[in-house]
């Protein structure tokens, strides 16, 4: 077993004080040090750091920037300090193109900025949950990070529109931006952003809740490569502003707006006239949604051969369910969370479609209370079923369940079989609760 310092430590450690004079192994006098570097280009970051104690000259060969240019310390070391930071940019240099500091509450807007001095090729950058970085931050990759492309500054609270102007200024190629819970963010960070990154692909602004239209309007104008867009409650928006993002974003594939209330049909019905390759669309909460609008919209997979993922409203009938199942040939992933309308009649035809046999892998049927093992017994002839969700569908049996996994043995099946009430006692007056309620 080996063991290691952390990454905190192994940068400040020098040769001379880690290792003794003898470095004469075999296996240093039998390969040549560019055969070395070639397999240590392999390891991962683990790896590397220990490597990096075995001899001086395996230092030296491990911590070559040339082996450094993706790092992601997310599953190895969150207590990152701002200095180790710094000292990984020096080493790295130009040879960094991807790094991943998500969680790394340690880290600051001086590190970073030293960091985008010595790392100018950055590509894809993480800060995803840095919570100290401020619009600085954005600053220095504007000004020294010109080739930036992703780039992950979810829950990133300080963050306001200075920071998006600073990176439309500096940082032209950027394709993906994550704003996820920046709240301080408007319509005008949004507007100075997409007049100068036209090449934006994704786009994730869930919890931006001070988002409204006239933001959606710049990004239908300005985006017309946009692949994914996630507003998930920005409960501003309205029909208005998402009609003129189907209208101006033709490759749109992706799409969430759950917790989106004031969203209608209409937006169903634009995305069916506007955007064929739509393959994923998440509308939890979304209760003015009706099976009007997704019939309108089922019939958009008929023109695609890619997978299609649904996540529906919980106003939808078995209406909805037979037009996917005639429509949608290639649904891959469906979530019918909470569709407490849907019976065991639409999961038959949803069973009997053309994606049932070979491509539908997800089913979700959580909190769905019509649903019983009928519903079991349709899918058995869905041989790609990887999973189903269901939690709380207390018409479910046990024994349903036994009987669809002697058909599809593999499959992953979450469900939840509450303890029964006890019958309240006869002649008696005094309140009865059960088993959980006992127990909380």
């Amino acid at each position: 077993k080996y063991t290691y310092t952390g990454v905190n430590t192994l940068f400040f450690i020098s040769s001379s004080q880690m290792f003794s004079n003898s470095d004469e192994a075999v296996i240093n006098k039998k390969l040549p040090k560019e055969l070395l570097l070639r397999i240590f280009s392999f390891l991962d970051v683990v790896t590397l750091c220990r490597c990096a104690q075995v001899s001086r000259s395996w230092n030296v060969l491990a911590l070559d920037g040339s082996n450094w240019q993706r790092i992601d310390l997310f599953d190895f070391q969150r207590d990152i300090e701002g200095r180790v930071v710094e000292n990984i940019s020096k080493r790295c240099g130009g040879f960094l193109r991807k790094l991943s500091l998500r969680g790394c509450l340690g880290v600051g807007d001086s590190a970073l900025r030293t960091f985008s001095q010595n790392c100018r090729n950055i590509e894809l950058l993480s800060l995803n949950g840095c919570t100290k970085i401020t619009d600085s931050t954005c600053n220095s990759l504007s000004k020294f990070c010109p080739k930036l492309k992703h780039l992950d500054l979810a829950s990133c609270t300080s963050i306001t529109n200075l920071s998006l102007k600073a990176l439309s200024e500096g940082c032209p190629l950027l394709e993906q931006l994550n704003i996820s819970w920046c709240d301080q963010v408007t319509k005008d960070g949004i507007q100075a952003l997409v007049r100068c990154c036209p090449g934006l692909k994704g786009l994730f602004l869930k919890g931006c809740t001070q988002l409204e239209d006239e933001a959606l309007k710049h990004i239908g104008a300005h985006c017309p490569e946009l692949v994914t867009l996630n507003l998930q409650t920005c409960s501003q928006i309205t029909d208005e502003g998402l009609i003129t993002i189907c209208r101006g974003c033709h490759h749109l594939q992706s799409l969430c707006v759950s917790g989106c209330a004031n969203i209608t049909d209409a937006i169903l019905h634009a995305l069916g006239l506007n955007c064929p390759r739509l393959r994923i669309l998440e509308v939890a909460r979304c209760s003015q949604l009706t099976d009007v609008g997704f019939t309108t919209l089922a019939r958009v997979s008929v023109e695609t051969d890619k997978d299609t993922f649904v996540y529906v409203s919980p106003q939808i009938t078995d209406g909805t369910l037979i037009q996917l199942s005639i429509h949608c040939p290639h649904l891959q992933v469906l979530s019918l969370s909470h569709c407490e309308l849907i019976t065991d009649d639409g999961i038959r035809h949803l069973g009997s479609g053309p994606c049932a046999h070979d491509r539908l892998e997800v089913i979700e049927l959580d909190n769905c209370p019509l649903i019983t093992d009928a519903s079991l017994e349709h899918l058995k002839t869905c041989h790609s079923l990887d999973r189903i969700e269901l939690y709380d569908c207390q018409q479910i049996t046990r024994a349903g369940i036994k009987r669809l996994r002697t058909h599809l043995p593999n499959i992953k099946v979450h469900a939840y079989f509450a303890p029964v009430t006890p019958p309240p006692s006869v002649g008696g007056s005094r309140q009865r609760f059960c088993r959980c309620c006992i127990l909380l």
